[in-house]
């Protein structure tokens, strides 16, 4: 029987909601329509995205990193287990509905302006 996550998903344009998610690789690659790309969050979540959203021309979604970067296409929150994935605690499924309950209007010229590699210091 294959593990269930609990996770924030947010689609561009729609307020985000609480799913569960099988915890298998095909699962998550069909939620955000890809290869999956894992981009820390610094508090014991991640955020799942689409690797190449921006590449593909996918909708700009939300503005992450105090409006540093923005992710294209659907993504999901989960939790961080060291090498593995956990289901979102009660507070941090409110976190992050809270986080991203409002919709954020970005249009394509700002999505592909956002592309390119970042390096941030630890």
């Amino acid at each position: 029987m294959n593990k269930k996550l609990t996770v924030v998903m947010v689609k561009p344009h729609k307020t985000p909601y609480v799913t569960e998610i099988a915890d298998e690789l095909s699962a998550l690659q069909r939620c955000v329509g890809g290869y999956i790309e894992v981009v820390g969050n610094g508090d014991g979540t991640l955020i799942i995205c689409n690797e190449e959203g921006k590449l593909l021309g996918l909708e700009g979604n939300r503005r992450i990193r105090d409006g540093m970067s923005i992710i294209a296409g659907t993504f999901f929150v989960v939790g961080e287990d060291g090498e593995n994935f956990r289901s979102l605690t009660e507070s941090e499924v409110k976190r992050y509905m809270d986080r991203f309950k409002n919709p954020e209007d970005i249009d394509q010229d700002e999505a592909e302006a956002d592309m390119g590699i970042t390096f941030y210091s630890m």
